[in-house]
């Protein structure tokens, strides 16, 4: 089958989100025939490249998010009617955003309008319910139709009249969220927005609806895939909306990182204003609800997103589970080796308290069975500052414990500064030792990057640890406690995100924000050399059982079949009154290989001949020929 795989932000690009599961997904997969539709997220993720594609990736199309351009495209509209026709779905867009729907109430809509993929849809005729005892659930599916009509309106303008990227920035747009925000029945929040919020919030709706204006939705862009993936809601998302809304094309939904959750904690950190951030999150609560409602299945990457898709408006029928698929091939020699038994765990113990450290380097690679590992991005949400304290605690039981944080700052000049908050409170906490007067002091907590000299790939890392934590206040899906659990290593995490999901009991779970209690569950499985290496080995088996790459393709393989399945033929055959004819292609036809051989042996042709037939044929002759 032909799969429109919709990115943001990540494949085919050498950095951002998601990439590695698209690529494996795509290798893995290589029975279809995949076109790729990217928006990048900035520049400089533009100007890194691209990764090398497999053959069987036909096409890339990508569109930036980043550059609005300088054109006003409302200069273009065919006289005062295409005006008309923005000024009318816009204003019902912001009329229904800036109500807050369901949103308002602590929750997005169930349900979604029901649109269906030909003509366009009227901007405006639906109404709030006129009696004030509508049920609840009536007055969510008023408010979603409303959104939906507005939003395929504008598609339709935006197809029609080559883009809205100018009309959704003008002045005109920012006059009718002004309207809105004042008008009876707004949001609490919004009411207050100044002009500057408006124009921010305007801009930022813009850029999520930036996928109207693109030219994707023609019958040789997603009009003519039979699938299309989205790997993220949002902007991703809103493609496969449209390529659903115009032709009629299923659309998959995968969400590992839930977006409106993303998007809420991302707003927290833009500096937004109260109405700006209480705008955002209407309309992405809108749009997200409308996406479930019409995706034909949603693939959440684990349970904690899950609940957050049930809460959002995904009909639980839809919601599907797949765990991401991670390469647990470059684990494979250290998962197999583990601790060793406890003998050797004992003896190595021994021989680290009788040696002395000679220096950093040599203590630093060396694997020990105090030593404590920490993996991944720096940044405020991995909450390193309560692991410091913790390894204060944790000294005072284990003298000869050391604590190795392996990762380098997430992008953002915060991320930065709290690195180097972090490793000034590790200097402050533990200044250098030294064994003796004429020996070289050492720092317990050492910073490391992965492809330096101490840690040439991430395996290293990890084999050099005894108990590998991890101490956010906020995870999604925790990928450095998989990677340990690949290695056979015992693990302490906050009980955040997938964490619980993730660990399934072969691991000890802290509360967030707890230092003295993670201080404590270190030190037990340090003190303990054999429950850490029974636990490792339980962590493996379950992460080679749920979290490999071929269980994920797997899964994914069929979940595509069985949307296809469901779906009726659009092109190549239709009846006379234009509607698709059931089973007008042939199962055969999607299945990979040459179904007609060339010529054969004896040189006649056998086009449209099955190989098995032609080579048959080809027995025949030889057993005529021997006179058989």
């Amino acid at each position: 089958m032909r799969v429109a795989l919709l990115t943001e932000g990540g494949y085919p690009y050498v950095s951002g989100e998601g990439r590695l599961w698209c690529d494996r997904l795509v290798r893995g997969l290589e029975q279809h025939e995949f076109d790729v539709y990217a928006l990048s997220r900035d520049e400089r993720q533009e100007a890194l490249g691209q990764l090398g594609l497999p053959p069987h990736v036909a096409r890339v199309r990508t569109a930036p998010l980043w550059n609005a351009g300088t054109a006003d495209d409302s200069g273009r509209w065919r006289g005062r009617k295409a005006r008309r026709r923005f000024a009318e779905c816009f204003a019902e867009l912001a009329d229904v955003v800036c109500r807050g729907g369901s949103a308002g109430a602590g929750g997005a809509p169930g349900a979604g309008a029901s649109s269906g993929s030909g003509g366009a849809p009227g901007c405006g005729a639906v109404g709030l319910p006129e009696s004030a005892d509508a049920a609840p659930e009536d007055h969510s599916e008023v408010v979603a139709d409303r959104f939906a009509n507005a939003l395929y309106g504008l598609a339709e303008l935006a197809r029609d009249e080559g883009g809205l990227i100018g009309a959704l920035r003008s002045e005109v747009a920012a006059r009718t969220l002004e309207s809105a925000c004042r008008a009876p029945g707004a949001l609490r929040a919004a009411r207050g927005a100044r002009v500057s919020d408006l124009l921010v919030a305007a801009g930022l709706v813009e850029r999520a609806l930036r996928p109207l204006s693109l030219d994707w939705y023609d019958d040789d862009g997603l009009g003519a895939a039979d699938l299309c993936h989205a790997t993220s809601g949002g902007p991703a998302a809103l493609s496969g909306l449209l390529a659903k809304h115009f032709a009629g094309v299923p659309l998959l939904l995968t969400e590992y990182g839930v977006h409106l959750r993303a998007h809420h904690l991302a707003t927290g950190d833009m500096g937004l204003s109260a109405p700006a951030r209480a705008l955002l999150a209407s309309f992405h609560g809108l749009l997200a609800a409308e996406v479930y409602h019409q995706a034909a299945l949603i693939t959440p990457g684990n349970a904690h997103a899950r609940r957050w898709q049930e809460r959002c408006g995904a009909e639980r029928g839809k919601l599907r589970t797949v765990h991401p698929g991670m390469d647990a091939g470059r684990f494979a020699e250290i998962g197999e080796r583990g601790y060793g038994d406890s003998a050797d765990a004992a003896s190595a113990a021994s021989a680290a308290s009788a040696a002395s450290a000679s220096s950093s380097a040599s203590a630093h690679s060396a694997a020990g069975p105090d030593t404590l590992l920490w993996v991944g991005r720096v940044e405020p949400a991995k909450d390193l500052i309560s692991l410091l304290h913790a390894f204060a605690e944790v000294r005072k039981e284990q003298p000869r414990a050391r604590l190795r944080i392996v990762g380098a700052p997430a992008e953002g000049r915060g991320a930065e500064d709290y690195f180097a908050q972090c490793r000034a409170l590790a200097a402050q906490l533990f200044p250098d030792e030294a064994a003796g007067a004429h020996s070289v002091g050492d720092n317990p907590v050492s910073f490391e990057e992965v492809g330096g000299p101490e840690v040439p790939e991430l395996a290293d890392a990890y084999a050099a640890g005894a108990v590998v934590v991890l101490s956010s206040v906020v995870e999604g899906f925790p990928i450095s406690l998989v990677e340990a659990m690949f290695c056979g290593r015992a693990t302490v995490s906050t009980d955040v995100g997938a964490v619980v999901e993730v660990i399934g009991g072969t691991g000890l779970v802290v509360p967030p924000r707890n230092p003295r209690a993670l201080a404590e569950a270190c030190v037990a499985l340090l003190r303990d050399p054999e429950r850490r290496a029974r636990l490792g080995a339980a962590a493996r088996a379950r992460a080679l059982e749920l979290f490999t790459v071929e269980q994920n393709v797997a899964a994914f393989r069929g979940i595509y079949l069985e949307i296809v399945s469901h779906c009726p033929v659009r092109r190549d055959a239709l009846d006379e009154a234009g509607g698709p004819v059931p089973f007008a292609n042939p199962a055969e036809a999607s299945v990979p290989g040459r179904w007609a051989a060339g010529p054969t042996s004896s040189g006649a042709e056998s086009a449209g001949v099955p190989s098995w037939a032609a080579q048959e044929a080809d027995v025949r002759v030889q057993l005529k020929g021997a006179g058989v």
